[in-house]
């Protein structure tokens, strides 16, 4: 009679407790026995394994010399070798020009000479441009050009690199590649890490891999653009019977059931019940009233781990973000505790009256 007042202490619920009268009336949640059969339904009723989906910049584009652009700033000597020379000195055959901005319509201003239009040329277009412009009242001047890119020929990297920061494109068509390359590398503690490339009032998102996959999800990148690197946003829960009872980060794109099962440890093998791996997910109301939809906005999936279709079903079966993966207690570690609590207390019986 002491014993049936006293509650086991456990350290999750079995799968009958979970589970009880799923279909009940008045029941809050679906029950789901996960098969080969059932799971082409599935995904018809989420959002896609919380996957944000975002149009991306094609790639694939090869590397060309950049373009002057405004903001850019140019530093120019001019040589002239004439006695009487308008610029120079009898001191230093040349001339330096430092910091001339180049202006929002494009255009230059120099000494003895109108604007000159340079947005859109390449450094060597535009020092031969500005040559041919001075020569007409320096016959005999010759321009070197140097470029320092300006903000809309610079990109930032704002994170998830060694060295954040803001990165001048001394290339049109720099692939994303090469300036994460440039910014050291990808910071390796990220899990599952994804690329944000913010343009404008644009803004695009793809997995890592997916940008490594083929050249041409390789985009090149603009003058302006913004670039973030960060891990994986979603998770789950993992509860009960398992080696690890906490918050899990997705490490891969595709977290299965049986995945997720592996990044909890594993199921203990005295206390979980192979039988009664759970998945409790929620959908929101928009969702349970499309003809294909859940058929409750909380949904419960059982996994058998025990057969192979089991198995082959939680490898199939896709995680959610903010899922909640719950190994149950087998029924039979119940009774072994009870057995156990009532083997102490006869013993101490026992013992009580020895004495």
């Amino acid at each position: 009679m002491l014993l049936a007042g006293c509650a086991v202490p456990r350290g999750a619920p079995s799968q009958r407790e979970v589970l009880a009268k799923p279909d009940a009336e008045g029941a809050d949640f679906a029950l789901e026995i996960v098969t080969r059969e059932r799971l082409p339904l599935y995904a018809h009723w989420g959002p896609g394994n919380g996957r944000t989906r975002t149009d991306w910049p094609s790639g694939g584009a090869v590397p060309t010399d950049q373009v002057l652009a405004p903001g850019d700033r140019l530093s120019m000597r001019i040589w002239d070798a004439e006695e009487s020379s308008l610029i120079t000195t009898a001191e230093s055959p040349f001339a330096d020009i430092a910091n001339v901005v180049v202006t929002a319509s494009g255009n230059v201003s120099l000494p003895y000479m109108d604007e000159v239009h340079v947005g859109g040329l390449t450094a060597e277009q535009a020092r031969n441009r500005l040559q041919q412009r001075l020569t007409t009242i320096i016959p005999s001047a010759q321009v070197q050009l140097e470029v320092t890119e300006g903000r809309r020929n610079s990109a930032q990297m704002l994170g998830g690199v060694v060295n954040p920061g803001t990165y001048p494109l001394n290339e049109r068509n720099l692939p994303l590649t090469s300036l994460i390359a440039a910014a050291g590398g990808v910071d390796q503690t990220l899990k599952n890490p994804q690329v944000q490339i913010t343009r404008g009032n644009q803004v695009f998102r793809r997995p890592l891999s997916y940008v490594l996959y083929s050249p041409a999800h390789d985009p090149a990148i603009r003058g302006g653009d913004r670039v973030l690197i960060e891990s994986d946003p979603r998770s789950f829960k993992a509860l009960g019977a398992a080696q690890r009872e906490e918050v899990i980060g997705f490490d891969e794109q595709n977290v299965s059931a049986l995945r997720a099962i592996s990044l909890m440890g594993g199921i203990a093998d005295t206390r979980a019940d192979p039988r009664g791996i759970l998945v409790l997910r929620r959908y929101s109301e928009q969702a349970t009233l499309r003809p294909d939809g859940p058929p409750n906005t909380r949904v419960v999936f059982s996994f058998d781990l025990t057969s192979a279709d089991g198995m082959f079903s939680a490898d199939e079966f896709l995680i959610e973000h903010e899922d909640i993966v719950l190994a149950t207690q087998a029924p039979a570690v119940s009774t072994q505790r009870v057995l156990g609590l009532f083997g102490a207390f006869l013993g101490f019986g026992r013992a009580v009256r020895t004495l």
